[in-house]
């Protein structure tokens, strides 16, 4: 088998999204996630005068000496463009194995390690009380897990909390928009959201939580202590991790269990992190941190310091990502959780796929392949639109983390 041709598609069925296409001479072709949001034509750009000329001839099933190539071969390794396309031909390549072999990208992976995977979804709210009943609609769902955000009196927007409650889309203008930040209230308000929480619906339910990068280190370990009654699942992103240093000192200060990684590219990003158990859960994603081979890396060496899984997947991501996470998902021993978000109708139709919800968990269905396809006749009807997410400032003007 060989690869005779790849192609780069870009389409917006309500939002960016960037799939590679590999063709064989055998008929078999698989598909890839290479969103970036925001950069989005950065990466298709990279794929297209970069990388597909160097994938003709190669086979296909020799994806670990092809991952190999791509990054080692490139002399300028690393970050979110460069990664993010050998993620997606990576992801491409083990549907084609999978395909090829007849069997469910799982099964390749070595079988299945429990029979569903837990997802969570995010409960957001302007207030206390509005993000208390979209706990609540979660709850009916079946959802076990819920991240909840609310809005902070003062501050005219707050990350997490949008009108549309499903299908929440941050990158929401031609040219970036800006927010306005105050730890201060933020700090004073948070608490009180998950004290409301867990005095109506017990302890039963995992909470989580999303900072968003916007703490100092000294500012996260005061939120983190001040949560620790709640037992929320996790604590996210609480500080920006270019010095995983910060971690530590979060780490002196409280018990709350801490996650970060989705903005990751390789192992090296999560390295310290893990080795110094500094982290719970490490959430790297399929499309931004090399595809299905890294990501099994990472997650074999988070499991040596029990570390567990807790993959981003976001609206952001395509449905793409999303089939060969829970394939993934299903397979790796140190599982966590993983994201969900509802992906629009729209989207939906341009990416039929075999997982499937039910009652808090997914599975990524038995079709050979990672189980998710693009329909180019309809992705066609939906050209490109430059999107931004926002930036962030201090109330005083100052930029900020966003």
């Amino acid at each position: 088998m060989k690869i005779v041709n790849a192609k780069v598609i870009v389409t917006s069925p309500d939002r960016n999204f960037v799939t590679l296409k590999i063709f064989t001479d055998e008929g078999v072709y698989g598909i890839g996630d290479a969103t970036l949001n925001g950069r989005e034509l950065a990466v298709a750009a990279y794929l297209q005068e970069h990388v597909i000329p160097c994938l003709t001839g190669k086979d296909p099933l020799q994806s670990e000496d092809i991952w190999q190539f791509l990054y080692r071969g490139a002399y300028w390794r690393r970050g979110p463009v460069t990664m993010s396309a050998i993620a997606a031909v990576d992801t491409a390549l083990w549907d084609i194995k999978a395909k090829a072999a007849g069997m469910p990208l799982y099964q390749l992976l070595g079988g299945k390690s429990r029979d569903s995977v837990m997802v969570y979804g995010h409960a957001n709210g302007r207030d206390i009380e509005e993000t208390a009943d979209e706990v609540a609609k979660y709850i009916e769902l079946g959802y076990r897990a819920i991240r909840a955000q609310r809005g902070i009196p003062g501050l005219g927007s707050t990350y997490g909390v949008s009108t549309d409650k499903m299908f929440y889309e941050p990158a929401d203008a031609e040219l970036p928009s800006e927010n306005s930040w105050s730890s201060e209230r933020y700090l004073d308000h948070v608490p009180v959201l998950f004290d409301r929480l867990r005095d109506r619906f017990g302890f039963e339910p995992h909470l989580l939580h999303d900072v968003h990068h916007r703490l100092t280190p000294i500012e996260a370990a005061r939120l983190g202590k001040s949560l620790e009654d709640y037992r929320l699942y996790w604590l996210e992103d609480a500080v920006t991790a270019e010095n995983q240093e910060g971690f530590r000192l979060i780490r002196q200060h409280t018990v709350t269990p801490l996650a970060v990684g989705e903005v990751f590219n390789t192992i090296w990003d999560c390295k310290q992190l893990i080795e110094e158990q500094l982290i719970d859960y490490i959430r790297t994603t399929v499309a931004h941190a090399g595809g299905i081979t890294h990501l099994r890396r990472i997650a074999d060496l988070a499991a040596l310091y029990h570390v567990r899984t807790g993959c981003h997947g976001a609206t952001d991501l395509s449905p793409v990502c999303m089939g060969a996470a829970l394939h993934f998902d299903l397979w790796v021993p140190n599982f966590g959780v993983q994201e969900y978000m509802l992906h629009s109708e729209k989207t939906e139709g341009v990416f039929p796929h075999a997982y499937s919800f039910d009652k808090g968990s997914m599975h990524p269905g038995d079709t050979p392949g990672h189980g998710v396809d693009i329909d180019e006749e309809l992705a066609a009807k939906y050209p490109y639109q430059r999107a931004y997410l926002p930036v962030n400032r201090l109330q005083d003007g100052t930029m900020w983390n966003w």
